[in-house]
C-alpha cells in the first residue's frame, strides 16, 4: 500500500506564509509613504557594493586541486644527465613518504624534462598523481610539504606547481614581463626589482626570471693594427674561425644522380680548451706565410643566458613566481606593477604572460561584457513594455543584486575571478525577472484606473507567493554548489556563492525596491495628472 502522506505540516507553513505576508504588507504600506527613501537605500547599497568591489582580492580563476601537480627541476647551466639523475634520486626518495602513506598513487620523475633532440639536461620534472579528494589533505597542503621537503638541496631548484584550471599549460601563474631597454639594462632592472621583492615580498613564492647569466662563453676580441701589420683581414679571421669551431659548406658534388654538400670544418678533439686556438692558424694574404690565430686575437671570458628572449618584439625577461596562501593574483601584480612604477625608469615596457595575461583580458572583457548583458536586458524589456521608463524601474534593482553577491563572496573569503563575474552576469537578468512579476502587474493595475500607491501595492500583494517561490526555488538549487566538494569545488563554490548572495538580497529588498521605485518614478513623471488631463480630454471629446 502506498504511504500515507503527512499534511500535518501543511497548515503550518500556510500559517507562517500568511504571517510572512501580513508582516511585508504592513511594511509595504509604510514604505509607500515616504517613496524617497528608496533612493536613499539605493545609493547606499550602490556605495557599499563599491566598497566591497575594491575589497575582494581579483584573479582569473581559482586555485583548483586538479588531483595532481608538478616539481619543476632546474639545475645548473652545462649539468650533466649523471649530475641531474643524482638529484632527481634524491628528490624521488625525499617524496616517497608521500607514497607510503597512500596521498600519492603515482610518482613519475624524469630527467631531462623536454622529449625529442635534447641539447640541455639540466632539467626534470617529478608528476605526482593524488589519490582521491576525500581520501587525503587538500593538493596545496601537500604542495606545502614538498616545498619544504625539496627547499635544501643544494644544486638544483625544485618547486611544485599545480596545472592551471584553463588549458594545459605548466607555468606558474605570475608571468610579469619587463622590456624596453638592451639586456644589460634588463637585468639591471630585473635585480632591483627582485632586490624590491625580497625587501617587501607580495606575496610570491619561488621567483624565477628565463634570463641567467649562467652559461660561460668566449668572446674573440680582435687586435686590427696587427693584423693589418702582418696582412690578414677580419674576414679570413672570420672564416677560419667559422670553418675550425663551426663548420662551412664550400661546394657540392653529385653521385649516382643525387647531389651532396660538402662540408669544411675542425676536428672536435682539438678544440676542447681556449688554449687550443693556438693551434689554428690564418694565411696573410701579404707573404702568404701562416700566423697562429692566438697571435691575432685576444679570448674575454664572460657568462651570458643560454637564451636571448623577445616579447612582442622587443627584449624582456620574465619574472615567474607562485602565489603564497591567499594571496590573490590580482593584488600580487598590482604590488609588482607599483614597484616598477617607483623604483625603475620611465622606459620600462611591462607585459604579461600566461594566467597573468588571461586574468588582464579577461578584467576588460568583462566589463564590455556585463554592459552588453545590461543593454540586452533593458532593450527587451523595452519591447515587452512598449516604454523606456518601466525598463528603468527594473533595472535599477540589479545593483541590489550585485552588492548580495559581492556581500557573499567578501564573507566567504571568496575572490572576483572568472566563475564569480558569470554569476554576476547571470545575477542581471535573475533580478529583472521579479522586477518583471511585479511591475507588469502595477502598469496593469494602473492603466485600469487605480492610484499609483494602489496599483503598486495590490500588484506586491498578488505577486509576492511567486517571486518567494521562483526565488527561493532558485536559491535551493545552487546550495548544493556553495558546499561543493572534490574535483572542481573551487569553481563551483564561487560561482553558487555569488549567485546565492545577490539573489537573497534581490529578493529580500526587490519586493520593496520594485513597488516603491514604480510609486517613485510614477511621480517625478507625473503619471496621476497626465491621466487625469488624458480622461478630461477624451470628456471633451
Amino acid at each position: 500500500k502506498p504511504k500515507r502522506i503527512d499534511q500535518t505540516s501543511t497548515p503550518r507553513i500556510e500559517r507562517f506564509y500568511r504571517w510572512i505576508r501580513r508582516t511585508y504588507r504592513k511594511v509595504l504600506g509604510r514604505a509607500l509613504r515616504w517613496p524617497l527613501l528608496v533612493a536613499v537605500v539605493f545609493f547606499s547599497l550602490l556605495g557599499g557594493a563599491f566598497w566591497l568591489f575594491n575589497q575582494i582580492p581579483t584573479e582569473y580563476a581559482p586555485k583548483e586541486d586538479r588531483g595532481a601537480f608538478f616539481v619543476i627541476v632546474n639545475g645548473p647551466e652545462g649539468a650533466t644527465y649523471d649530475y641531474m639523475r643524482e638529484y632527481m634520486d634524491e628528490i624521488e626518495a625525499r617524496l616517497m613518504p608521500l607514497v607510503d602513506n597512500d596521498e600519492v598513487t603515482r610518482l613519475l620523475v624524469r630527467t631531462p624534462r623536454s622529449f625529442g633532440n635534447i641539447e640541455n639536461f639540466n632539467s626534470g620534472i617529478v608528476i605526482a598523481v593524488l589519490q582521491q579528494w576525500d581520501q587525503r589533505r587538500s593538493a596545496w597542503e601537500i604542495m606545502d610539504e614538498v616545498r619544504a621537503k625539496l627547499r635544501d638541496l643544494p644544486g638544483v631548484r625544485a618547486f611544485p606547481v599545480m596545472r592551471q584550471g584553463f588549458g594545459a599549460r605548466i607555468q606558474k601563474p605570475v608571468q610579469f614581463v619587463i622590456g624596453g631597454g638592451t639586456y644589460q639594462q634588463l637585468a639591471e632592472w630585473r635585480d632591483t626589482l627582485v632586490e624590491e621583492i625580497n625587501r617587501n615580498n607580495p606575496g610570491l613564492v619561488g621567483l624565477d626570471w628565463d634570463y641567467k647569466e649562467t652559461k660561460p662563453q668566449l668572446r674573440v676580441m680582435i687586435d686590427y693594427d696587427r693584423a693589418a701589420e702582418l696582412g690578414v683581414t677580419v674576414g679570413s679571421i672570420g672564416r677560419t674561425l667559422e670553418t675550425m669551431l663551426g663548420s662551412r659548406r664550400v661546394t657540392t658534388y653529385i653521385d649516382a644522380g643525387e647531389e651532396y654538400d660538402v662540408i669544411v670544418e675542425g676536428e672536435r678533439a682539438t678544440q676542447r680548451t681556449p688554449t687550443d686556438l693556438e693551434n689554428i692558424y690564418v694565411r696573410s694574404e701579404r707573404s702568404g706565410a701562416l700566423i697562429p690565430l692566438s697571435n691575432l686575437v685576444r679570448l674575454e671570458e664572460f657568462a651570458d643566458s643560454i637564451s636571448l628572449n623577445r616579447y612582442n618584439r622587443v627584449r624582456a625577461i620574465t619574472l615567474q613566481a607562485n602565489l603564497a596562501d591567499g594571496v590573490a593574483l590580482g593584488d600580487a601584480l598590482a604590488s609588482l606593477e607599483r614597484m616598477v612604477k617607483e623604483h625603475l625608469p620611465g622606459s620600462v615596457i611591462v607585459d604579461y604572460k600566461g594566467q597573468s595575461q588571461d586574468y588582464k583580458f579577461a578584467g576588460q572583457s568583462i566589463v564590455f561584457t556585463f554592459v552588453l548583458g545590461i543593454v540586452v536586458v533593458f532593450l527587451v524589456l523595452a519591447a515587452q513594455f512598449e516604454s523606456w521608463v518601466h525598463p528603468l524601474v527594473i533595472m535599477l534593482t540589479v545593483p541590489l543584486a550585485m552588492a548580495g553577491a559581492l556581500l557573499g563572496l567578501y564573507l566567504t573569503g571568496q575572490t572576483l575571478n572568472l566563475y564569480s563575474q558569470i554569476g554576476l552576469i547571470m545575477l542581471v537578468g535573475l533580478a529583472a525577472k521579479n522586477g518583471i512579476l511585479i511591475v507588469e502587474f502595477a502598469k496593469l493595475k494602473f492603466d485600469e484606473g487605480l492610484s499609483l500607491v494602489e496599483a503598486a501595492r495590490e500588484s506586491a500583494r498578488l505577486r509576492f507567493r511567486p517571486i518567494l517561490m521562483t526565488a527561493f526555488s532558485f536559491i535551493l538549487g545552487v546550495f548544493p554548489l556553495v558546499v561543493a566538494s572534490g574535483a572542481g569545488a573551487e569553481a563551483r563554490k564561487v560561482m553558487g556563492m555569488a549567485l546565492l548572495g545577490g539573489m537573497t538580497l534581490a529578493t529580500l529588498l526587490g519586493v520593496f525596491f520594485y513597488p516603491m521605485l514604480f510609486v517613485l518614478i510614477g511621480k517625478l513623471g507625473k503619471y496621476e495628472k497626465k491621466r487625469a488631463l488624458a480622461q478630461s480630454q477624451e470628456k471633451k471629446d
